[in-house]
């Protein structure tokens, strides 16, 4: 039997719960639709909010050929099979086939170059799916053809249509007895997400026997989630939880966990994105100047998942991870700039010295900018003891090196250079 949220994905607009500003009646989207034109679209918007359950109805409604593609698992060469599919499938004027491609913001650059053609030729109407900001994840050659459309979380009168529609039409559960005795765990844990809002029903509904009611509350709706280890909200607390698992893992230096909690995230459809920008701030954050190096490791993981694409990039994460949590560690520069912002709440805007301004014109140096300034190459080891600070902070040490190979040298060499200038 198929889940509930496929037994009730529904097949027509009229049927399509929420985003009444896209498919109500009047709307942009429906008027298309109902005009028969379609042009290259992306749906931008939450998981579970409908934007592949929309796809399947634009393309029923209108009876084009309909391929489909997952950014987790397709490649360049998937692509390019469906457009040479697609082709195949069209004669003299009739619509182009519709492509729809879900989480269109995986797909790296190349992939994403390579559907660029048939789309500006006409070859495939593109309908995109994305919970990213398209502006940011899409190249902008295919994003400046398609049209963006938003959708929204669903509101709890419409997760309680949904409901209305389980208990009442449901081949499974319209001859069990639910009773909704309360709804708050169950529209927060939902979030918005119809398909997150059907799981859990059939999770609470599955924990009673076939004979018994089903009594819908707070406390079975959260127990039962807690019970079941595979879950894993994109959205909600656990994707904090997991995401800070990981980021503490690699700040105590255990691979293994960092690996495994890096795995529950992959597992779970997270953004390989997010994972990555996660990193290069742990990078800075936790692992700093006892590995500068770290920080390079991360940019070039970032980058890298760009170009590489979902599912290789889940080798390219697990290689950064690792490289992370096995790198001494330093928070110093976190802790540095810190106590600098707090100085600068602190004191105020204080003045610059004359002798570190900078003076481009006659008057600047008439008023003593940039006068006495020592440039420190001219000095021997390239140092000079002059004053950075402004006066009223001069005592002041934000930067304090921490104990660790790399950062001893740092202060090895600051306290030579201040002697050798002695």
């Amino acid at each position: 039997m198929k889940p509930l949220a496929e037994r009730t994905r529904p097949t027509t607009l009229d049927n399509f719960v929420g985003q009444k500003h896209l498919v109500g009646k009047g709307s942009i989207l429906r008027n298309m639709l109902e005009s028969g034109h379609l042009s290259s679209i992306i749906l931008w918007g939450p998981p579970g909010v409908g934007k592949t359950t929309l796809a399947k109805i634009i393309s029923n409604q209108l009876q084009r050929p309909f391929y489909v593609l997952s950014a987790v698992t397709s490649g360049v060469k998937d692509v390019r099979e469906a457009i040479e599919n697609a082709k195949k499938t069209r004669f003299f004027n009739t619509p182009s086939p519709i492509l729809f491609i879900d989480e269109i913001h995986r797909f790296s650059k190349n992939q994403q170059d390579s559907l660029l053609g048939a789309v500006e030729e006409g070859v495939v109407t593109l309908i995109g799916a994305t919970t990213e900001n398209p502006s940011f994840e899409v190249i902008s050659p295919l994003l400046s053809r398609c049209q963006v459309y938003v959708l929204q979380p669903l509101e709890p009168n419409d997760l309680m249509e949904l409901w209305n529609r389980i208990i009442s039409t449901d081949i499974i559960y319209k001859d069990r007895n639910f009773i909704l005795k309360e709804d708050d765990a169950l529209m927060r844990f939902a979030g918005g997400d119809a398909r997150k809002f059907l799981n859990i029903i059939e999770l609470v509904a599955n924990s009673f026997n076939p004979e018994e009611e089903i009594v819908i509350t707070n406390r079975n709706v959260t127990e039962s989630l807690q019970q079941n280890p595979a879950h894993y909200d994109k959205n909600g607390e656990m994707h904090y939880d997991i995401i800070s698992a990981f980021i503490k893992s690699i700040r105590g230096s255990d691979p293994d966990a960092a690996v495994y909690w890096l795995a529950r995230m992959v597992e779970g459809g997270e953004d390989p994105k997010f994972i990555a920008r996660r990193m290069l701030i742990a990078a800075a954050e936790d692992i700093g100047l006892a590995n500068p190096n770290a920080l390079l490791i991360a940019t070039t993981c970032f980058e890298a998942i760009n170009m590489i694409g979902w599912p290789e990039s889940r080798i390219i994460l697990s290689e950064a991870a690792i490289y992370l949590a096995t790198s001494p560690k330093s928070n110093s520069a976190y802790l540095a700039i810190e106590s600098a912002i707090a100085e600068v709440k602190n004191s105020g805007n204080l003045p610059v010295p004359l002798h570190l301004r900078n003076a481009p014109t006659k008057l600047m140096k008439e008023l003593n900018y940039a006068k006495g300034y020592k440039y420190s190459h001219n000095y021997e080891g390239n140092f000079v003891e002059q004053e950075y600070l402004p006066k009223k902070i001069l005592s002041k040490k934000f930067y304090i090196p921490q104990n660790n190979q790399q950062e001893n040298k740092i202060k090895e060499r600051t306290n030579r250079s201040i002697k050798n200038d002695i």
